[in-house]
């Protein structure tokens, strides 16, 4: 959310080895490593680990100020790694971890949360018992899926503090010289194709309607969502009932479960094929192009000087829009069209707590400082992201930044109960991989379709079959 190079040199670990090879072939060079990336000695403060450019000397101070005023009596120290992306930054906690350096706490996204749940975190079922009734607050304004999303068997990892979900961006530009309007919330995909065609008819050669990229969260994983389906075969865990019944009411506890399982490849079913035969039609129409690698920051120009028309991306790009310079009445957001549903994908993040930790009681008291709605407030000034936390997202908040429609952002949760987290299993890194190899060979021409499919359900099996 992906650079792809070896790093046997982990793998040689004694007790991370099978943790840091989910890693293998994913992250981002050796090199990249920098004594600055990995603290000193044990002097007594509570280490958190976050990835550097999402966490900058602002956030950091915020954190720590913050922090120290309500806890005067830990010592706490940031440790802003310096990553490419999510695979670059656990590949870098892994290498602390293996060489003894391991932090108290790391900043993990959806990707990550099965992986350090499963071999390094600490469940905070105990905590958050103990502490229920003032954890009470933060769990009535905070939607339940992002919670199941940090769950696993049953048990819960993280206290999400942000998330973004896929929704689809629209240049008003581009929409004005189109003849259209903002697309209903009810639109279906078909619509999606008709706009896409009207913009392409008023547009020049330079102008391209739809612009994606190839990766888990944002490529083509919200088109399967769309279309009923999923990379893999999706359940949910048992448990999780003490968490739920605690804190959430009986409308918003039903269907729920101890956190989700994804188990059994199914790329070459039905529902899935016909998902990438679309996307392959959109571009043999010319109505998108071949997706690119990368975390979409090229974007931001292509779609702020009107040479795309639609992208798909969630709350964070507001801020980066505004950062860009493109006003806030220039674009406008709605949710992803329907096929044979409208269940949307999202991806979460929060604190994890490591079993390595001796500070686990002061950690504790730091995943809830950073859970407060005013420690965030302070941290996501800018609307590079979408707090976890309902009551932030306010007209005030996007009066500089829009867009007009920013309640679709946290409205994607509420009127699409069904949403769920990108698939991530313990061997995400190597399910990603495969997913963006296949995928990039798969959209070549509608041909190249179901080969391309058939060979990503062998990758994806031989990577699901190894144990983590």
């Amino acid at each position: 959310m992906t650079d792809s190079h070896t790093r046997r040199s982990l793998l040689r670990y004694g007790a991370y080895g099978a943790a840091a090879a989910a890693l293998a072939g994913t992250a981002a060079s050796w090199e990249r490593l920098t004594v600055a990336d990995i603290p000193g000695r044990d002097d007594g403060s509570l280490v958190v680990a976050t990835l550097g450019p999402a966490y900058g000397p602002a956030a950091v101070r915020a954190l720590t100020e913050g922090f120290a005023e309500q806890h005067p009596d830990i010592k706490l120290r940031i440790n802003a790694v310096q990553a490419v992306d999510w695979s670059d930054f656990f590949a870098k906690i892994l290498t602390q971890i293996a060489a003894g350096l391991a932090p108290d706490l790391v900043y993990v996204a959806t990707e990550g949360v099965q992986l350090f749940a499963r071999q390094l975190g600490v469940p905070l079922d105990h905590w958050v018992r103990r502490d229920s009734a003032e954890l009470r607050e933060y769990f009535a304004d905070v939607h339940p899926s992002l919670v199941e999303s940090m769950m696993y068997e049953g048990s819960l990892y993280q206290l999400p503090v942000e998330f973004n979900a896929a929704d689809m961006y629209l240049n008003r530009q581009v929409l004005r010289r189109a003849g259209a309007d903002r697309p209903p919330a009810d639109w279906t995909r078909d619509d999606f194709t008709a706009l896409l065609r009207r913009m392409k008819k008023s547009s020049d050669s330079h102008f391209t309607p739809y612009f994606w990229t190839n990766r888990l969260w944002g490529g083509v994983v919200p088109w399967l969502f769309a279309n009923g389906t999923n990379l893999l075969a999706e359940s949910k865990a048992p448990g999780g009932d003490w968490l739920w019944d605690a804190f959430y009411p009986a409308a918003q506890r039903r269907g729920r479960g101890g956190g989700f399982r994804w188990t059994t490849p199914q790329a070459t079913d039905a529902r899935c094929e016909e998902a990438y035969e679309y996307l392959a039609s959109l571009i043999e129409e010319g109505l998108c192009t071949r997706p690119e690698g990368g975390n979409g920051q090229n974007l931001v120009g292509v779609f702020s000087t009107g040479r795309v028309g639609v992208t798909p991306a969630g709350g964070f790009w507001a801020g980066g829009l505004h950062q860009a310079g493109m006003p806030a009445d220039s674009y406008d957001v709605q949710y992803f069209p329907r096929r044979h549903t409208q269940r949307h994908q999202f991806g979460a993040a929060g604190y994890a707590l490591l079993r390595t930790s001796k500070r686990q009681e002061e950690a504790w008291e730091f995943i809830k400082y950073a859970a407060r709605r005013d420690t965030l407030t302070r941290l996501f000034t800018t609307n590079q992201t979408t707090p976890a936390r309902r009551s932030m997202l306010t007209a005030d908040r996007y009066r500089e930044t829009g867009p007009d429609h920013w309640r679709v952002f946290y409205d994607t949760l509420d009127r699409f109960p069904d949403t769920g987290p990108i698939p991530a299993p313990a061997q995400v890194a190597e399910v990603e991989q495969v997913l963006l190899k296949h995928t990039g060979t798969a959209l070549s021409s509608p041909r190249a379709v179901r080969p391309a499919l058939r060979r990503l359900q062998g990758d994806l099996e031989k990577a699901m079959e190894r144990d983590v």
